[in-house]
């Protein structure tokens, strides 16, 4: 009998507040510099839509945070799994900003969000370990990495894994990037189990490349010349992190499925992070054709078109939408291998594969 970590209970949280594409016909989009754009806003968004497939997006409602978001979320994947929450070794929260208050302009992330979310929990167990991880987008992946890390070493039997974000709240408006990002949560419960089959998480692989790509997403000045110069909003080289996506993300799968053994063939689902439609369509052609094969009917479900990017968030909410059938035609049956994947700031890389 084998030890393997598997996923019990999952859940997330989609925010109320919808913003449409419309919503940004207002906007005044300028180029870096400050310099009017040269397009009008109809124009703009039917070319962003065009590439990243977002029609709507979600945003959080004022009174909560990113913590609250991963909260709710946490909830529902304990409530899922039918454990009890005192025997959570470990609750690993992913995120990359923070609490950030409504109108706010500063992060808040003492005490950590995985206390926070702990606390809100009302765990009284001192044995639980809270803690939060910076990876970028791909942190929800890592987290579940690092869970497994855990149970395999006999270290943990049941890990709590969150990615939380609230991006809306650290947006340039005069960005037209800014229309990528959304807010959301989702969660899991990891339990050891034994079994005399492989199943659960079957392998892994992670990267991170700084020496040119460190700073392809960070935190930067508004296009606005009259904002305060002191407060910082996301910015992104696009075009750099779509070749790198290209690049290098098709390999860290192929490593990690080759690494577990099963046939390219047997894979029943892909689920990318939810960042760019083109951008992911272009990453499973050049994955099918490391392997020298056709991309399967119905493989890469995607959520964007109504999500938007919440970072963290996205692969775990992808997967609890479709496990719970919520996102149809899309389903997932017992003994299906599921490839997840990640691109995103640091820059980081990674992916598992995964056995239901």
């Amino acid at each position: 009998m084998a030890i393997n970590s598997v996923i019990t209970g999952t859940g997330s949280y989609i925010p109320t507040v919808v913003k449409r594409n419309s919503d940004f016909l207002t906007n005044q989009f300028l180029n870096e510099d400050g310099t009017p754009f040269g397009y009008e806003n109809a124009v703009v968004i039917e070319k962003f839509k065009a590439i990243t497939g977002i029609e709507e997006r979600r945003y959080a409602s004022p009174e909560f945070n990113s913590s609250d978001l991963g909260f709710f979320a946490a909830e529902k994947a304990i409530t899922d799994a039918k454990i009890d929450k005192e025997s959570l070794d470990y609750i690993i929260l992913a995120h990359n900003f923070g609490d950030v208050k409504s109108a706010a302009i500063q992060s808040d992330i003492l005490p950590s969000l995985a206390s926070r979310v702990k606390h809100q929990l009302g765990i009284k167990n001192p044995n639980c370990v809270a803690y939060d991880i910076l990876f970028g987008c791909p942190g929800w992946i890592q987290g579940m990495i690092q869970a497994e890390a855990f149970i395999k070493s006999g270290m943990a039997k049941k890990c709590l894994v969150i990615g939380t974000e609230t991006l809306s709240r650290v947006l340039d408006d005069h960005d037209r990037d800014s229309m990528i990002y959304s807010d959301g949560a989702g969660a899991c419960v990891v339990e050891a189990v034994e079994s005399t089959s492989k199943i659960g998480i079957l392998s892994q692989a992670a990267q991170t490349h700084t020496f040119e790509e460190c700073y392809y997403l960070f935190f930067g000045k508004s296009y606005d010349k009259t904002d305060d110069e002191h407060i910082r909003y996301i910015k992104m080289y696009g075009r750099k992190i779509y070749e790198f996506g290209l690049n290098f993300v098709p390999l860290a799968m192929k490593e990690a499925l080759d690494r577990s053994g099963v046939d390219i063939l047997d894979v029943k689902k892909i689920l990318i992070h939810q960042a760019n439609e083109k951008m992911d369509e272009a990453i499973i052609k050049r994955f099918y054709r490391l392997y020298k094969t056709e991309i399967p009917d119905g493989v890469m479900p995607m959520s964007i078109h109504t999500l938007g990017n919440s970072s963290v968030a996205t692969v775990i909410t992808l997967y609890d939408l479709i496990k719970h059938g919520n996102l149809e035609p899309h389903k997932l049956y017992k003994g299906d291998v599921i490839l997840m994947a990640s691109v995103g700031a640091g820059m980081n890389i990674n992916a598992i594969v995964y056995k239901y």
